[in-house]
């Protein structure tokens, strides 16, 4: 399927920013060309335009959407293809992201809604008792 999907005469390289959008890091074109105009993008510690280049064995450093990631380019492809498809073409090398834990004594469940007057003032307390 891959083969289908990709220029034959492009498997070498490809743009940086049609290659974001194909292996499936950022949801468009449009957003990753603007990634790399903001100075987001690094291809071998170096800032990006969105008509870099990128072959085999580049390292890709990106900062999307509040999270910095690092990948190796394993295979340039240019159109966008599927989620199992697309993990094959890259080597992840991103730092697991640590989750934040919840403070001691209260537990937010997923679905009550908007907390209310008096549990809102708890939970100021403890904020304000935990970070003092």
């Amino acid at each position: 399927m891959l083969d289908r999907v990709t220029f034959p005469g492009a498997t070498e390289m490809t743009r940086v920013d049609r290659w974001l959008c194909a292996v499936r890091l950022v949801k468009t074109r449009p957003l990753a060309t603007r990634l790399c105009e903001g100075g987001h993008v690094l291809v071998n510690g170096l800032q990006a335009k969105p008509s870099t280049k990128v072959r085999t064995g580049d390292r890709v450093e990106a900062f999307i959407a509040d999270r910095a990631r690092i990948v190796e380019v394993i295979r340039p492809i240019e159109s966008r293809v599927g989620a199992a498809v697309a993990a094959t073409c890259y080597v992840d090398h991103t730092p697991p992201v640590a989750v934040p834990e919840t403070p001691p004594g209260i537990t937010l469940v997923r679905g009550e809604g908007r907390p209310g007057k008096r549990l809102r003032r708890e939970l100021e307390r403890l904020r304000r008792a935990g970070g003092a």
